[in-house]
């Protein structure tokens, strides 16, 4: 009863500010654990929000999933903008998988020799024919001109020859630099004259200009619309359009106009795709895998935590609660952004959580030089964390350095390991210095001030 009464006195003498953090900290942790795992109290009755029963992303190695590879077709390409056409490809791939509802898409790009490819890996993917045709029907929308006068007489000349009428139209026709590339906006309206649906088309500033340059070039011609390689309206060029705006008119209903206006605000493509692979792929790892590997992991974790406890005593137990409340933290961060674990991901963690500990030890270890100095615990173990500070921040600072530099200049399941190593690593340093810091602070106040009494 009188110790009890005696750290309530002290509690109050102490500086309020370290209590209301010491009290966030432990909040802040129960609450990230029942996002981590929400079922607990699901079980007993309890209803959360629904962004706590979000799972964790987990990658094709675990989960299974699909992996498609698509070949760009860059003849209408200049050779000095095929990087430029790729990326834009790939982040249009990007919001249009999203839109389907596929958990952390991850599209590359990729150039063996001549040829640009793009690599979708789809974790998770249930229906996967669903998702090949999502990305397939993405419209790839251009502009074609009418060609000059000399060209269209030799192409009179071979028509006798052709029995094609289709490709005989298209031949008229040459592309330009106008693509969905460069489309804001598609809507839906109606022709005041016809009183048929049309979808109005509003461009970006560069592609207003391309389109002012296109008509000002062309009045008097027609200038055709192609969607997926065929031609769905040619109007004719009355005037020069420099407000950026044209319109698609055809034999459209209602429903199809606004599924082709909702398909290309989702993304048109800026260059044509053709899927040259698909591949199933099955959960490398599986269930079974990953109970093992969180058993390792699990039991590793606490023979850290044994020794640290048994070697550094009340310092290394403290030092164990500041690496439990890490691992809680990183992992909220996983399931919150989220991070799509592989198992290159997972590797990455653990071994920011072998550096967390080292953080730790590098600490105590300075502490312990100081108390040999016959200076007292509180003020060795302040000194033990301004001595480690400068090697402990370089140490990190090099290592997130690092996979940063893994992370943009590296593709797949590397990129996923440089994101975990980092975020872990950045977390391990806020735990070391500030959680550990503030425990030890709260816990050698007290205790001095019990033995003063």
């Amino acid at each position: 009863m009188g110790v009890r009464f005696l750290l309530g006195a002290h509690f109050k003498k102490m500086n309020h500010r370290k209590v209301l953090i010491i009290i966030g900290i432990y909040l802040a942790s129960v609450l990230m654990m029942v996002f981590i795992y929400p079922y607990g109290l699901t079980a007993r009755g309890v209803r959360l929000p629904d962004f706590f029963y979000k799972d964790f992303s987990l990658g094709l190695d675990i989960s299974g999933g699909t992996l498609l590879v698509y070949e760009a077709d860059l003849t209408n390409i200049e050779p000095a903008d095929y990087s430029a056409a790729m990326n834009g490809l790939r982040d249009v791939i990007e919001r249009r998988i999203n839109y389907t509802g596929v958990k952390e898409p991850r599209v590359t790009v990729n150039k063996s020799g001549e040829t640009w490819r793009l690599t979708v890996e789809l974790a998770g993917v249930k229906d996967i024919q669903e998702a090949i045709k999502m990305i397939g029907e993405t419209p790839y929308l251009e502009f074609r001109e009418l060609r000059a006068e000399e060209e269209i007489e030799e192409i009179s000349a071979l028509e006798e020859t052709s029995e094609e009428a289709e490709e005989d139209i298209n031949a008229y026709f040459k592309p330009t630099p106008l693509t969905g590339k460069y489309l804001k906006r598609a809507e839906v309206s109606f022709d005041q004259t016809t009183s048929l649906p049309v979808i109005n088309l509003v461009f970006n500033d560069e592609g207003a200009k391309i389109f002012a340059e296109l008509t000002r070039n062309n009045i008097g011609n027609p200038l055709a619309i192609y969607l997926d390689g065929h031609p769905i309206s040619i109007p004719v060029v009355r005037e020069e359009i420099p407000s950026g705006m044209a319109q698609i008119s055809g034999d459209f209903t209602l429903a199809e106009a606004k599924e082709l206006a909702s398909r290309l605000n989702q993304g048109a493509l800026p260059v044509p795709i053709n899927l040259v692979s698909q591949q199933s792929i099955g959960a490398i790892l599986g269930e079974e895998s990953i109970r093992k590997i969180s058993r390792a992991a699990l039991l590793g974790f606490l023979l850290a935590i044994l020794f640290m406890t048994i070697y550094y005593r009340l310092p290394g137990f403290l030092a164990s609660i500041s690496l439990v409340i890490y691992v809680i933290l990183v992992l909220s961060i996983f399931k919150a952004l989220p991070v799509t674990l592989t198992l290159a991901g997972i590797t990455g963690f653990i071994l920011s959580i072998g550096m967390a500990v080292d953080a730790n030890i590098l600490i105590f270890e300075h502490a312990k030089e100081e108390i040999r100095k016959n200076k007292p615990i509180r003020i060795s173990m302040e000194d033990g964390f301004q001595l480690s500070w400068p090697a402990i921040r370089d140490s990190n600072i090099a290592t997130i350095i690092s996979a940063i530099i893994l992370y943009y200049f590296t593709s797949s399941m590397i990129r996923g390991f440089a994101l975990t190593l980092a975020i872990g690593v950045g977390v391990g340093l806020l735990t070391a210095i500030f959680i550990t810091k503030v425990f030890l602070e709260a816990t050698y106040f007290i205790n001095s001030k019990i033995h003063h009494n």
